[in-house]
């Protein structure tokens, strides 16, 4: 006779072969968004099939990268000027037909701006609730969010069939491109193409410095830095740690610098290795995108500051004699 623990471990290790997860591939048609890496851990902590949904114009690249992953089982692919742009009003109908054909239990996609406007659409159209931006997986229907701005932790269990889920990048390693080679199919065809919206143009910032959110170090300026001009002093020293630049939203409300540096609660989510925080206060909306960070280091004049709260070093010092030192120094 079985134990009960052994019952429920046995239990548990069935349910696992019996999901299929589809996760929906974020790239640019040439390559894989890093977040989409993140997801496919996710995935496979899940257990079970994973599919990928590669949708765009051209996506023959991206395809072929995620089809080296380990443990992905297929790789749809759906290739249409419909897809141009990634909008959720095309997007959506090609996964509610892939999940009309394979039945998933779990649909995966990135926390990102590409993840968060496409599958609450989804999650509405299969009436189920959508489980937004999760940092841990106890078991295929029990998940880990932060809610209060990542003052608390929320674990939850999901009641619905198919379980639609945004997943946070920085809470999971990313799966190597690597180890697999997984079978490409065409996705389900049909007329993807909407009168609704029209895709125009899409400008990109480009930058020598490394993308934000996936940068391994980071050097972060506050409305301490007093004007645009000043963020010079960061990016002096970013350059010698081949850092990114980001901002808090004081910075970016101020007109200091762009909204895509724009870390925090309605920015970015990072996690890198270091984190520098210049002139930033520590508002809770500010910590609650960047306290995963494995190192943080802090640069106030104000010893009270709540940003020491969370920070590994402290340097109570105007940033303005403390910053070019530091600089000179490296």
């Amino acid at each position: 006779m079985f134990s009960p623990f052994s019952r429920q471990l046995l239990f548990y290790t069935q349910l696992r072969r019996l999901q299929s997860t589809l996760v929906i591939a974020e790239h640019n048609n040439e390559a894989l968004i890093a977040a989409t890496q993140n997801t496919l851990c996710a995935a496979k902590k899940i257990g079970g099939d994973i599919t990928v949904l590669v949708a765009g114009t051209k996506c023959g690249p991206a395809a072929e990268a995620v089809a080296k992953a380990n443990g992905v089982s297929k790789v749809l692919v759906a290739e249409s000027d419909a897809f141009k742009g990634f909008t959720s009003e095309s997007m959506t109908p090609l996964i509610l037909a892939t999940q009309k054909q394979f039945n998933f239990t779990h649909i995966l996609a990135p926390a990102t701006a590409f993840g968060k406007a496409i599958l609450p659409r989804v999650a509405a159209k299969l009436d189920v609730s959508p489980i937004t931006d999760i940092i841990g997986i106890k078991d295929p229907n029990t998940f880990v969010r932060t809610i209060y701005a990542g003052n608390a932790i929320l674990t939850l269990e999901a009641k619905d069939a198919v379980k639609v889920i945004t997943v946070r990048g920085t809470a999971f390693a990313p799966e190597p491109l690597e180890g697999g080679s997984a079978a490409q199919e065409n996705a389900p065809e049909g007329d993807y193409k909407t009168d609704l919206v029209e895709f125009v143009s899409q400008e990109l910032t480009k930058s020598d410095r490394p993308e934000l959110s996936s940068a391994k170090n980071i050097v972060a300026g506050g409305r301490g830095l007093k004007s645009g001009d000043n963020f010079k002093l960061l990016y002096d020293l970013a350059d010698k740690l081949n850092a990114a630049v980001g901002a808090s939203r004081a910075a970016v409300d101020a007109g200091f610098v762009p909204n895509d540096l724009q870390i925090g609660q309605t920015g970015k989510i990072v996690a890198p290795d270091l984190y520098i925080a210049v002139g930033i206060s520590g508002a809770i909306q500010h910590l609650a995108g960047m306290k995963d960070s494995k190192t943080i280091v802090a640069i106030n004049k104000d010893p009270e500051a709540p940003i020491f709260q969370v920070s590994d070093v402290g340097l109570v010092a105007d940033l303005f004699k403390a910053v070019p030192e530091l600089t000179s120094k490296l």
